[in-house]
């Protein structure tokens, strides 16, 4: 693995929690469905990845639509949830 791939990546983790721990509960709604935009993104490319990758490219983009479903059903769950907290009774 290349070295400045790997720093990217470790210095997008940092900046990741940064940002995250920094948003107000008021704009965690919004972002959670942002971030669910974004996991649909990931389930179309995964779809695409296991057409046009190989044996492996197969059942790593199955593992992949797995993993992004799993993550947009949880955060349309969690997103509900929220949501249903702001409406009056």
């Amino acid at each position: 693995m290349d070295i400045n791939i790997l720093t990217v990546f470790i210095l997008a983790i940092f900046v990741g929690i940064e940002i995250i721990t920094k948003v107000p509960p008021t704009l965690h709604t919004p972002l959670m469905s942002g971030s669910n935009a974004i996991s649909g993104i990931a389930i179309v490319g995964a779809i695409v990845s296991t057409k046009i990758g190989g044996h492996y490219g197969t059942w790593l983009g199955l593992a992949s639509v797995i993993f992004a479903t799993v993550n947009v059903v949880g955060g349309f769950m969690v997103t509900d949830r929220m949501l249903k907290m702001f409406k009056k009774k």
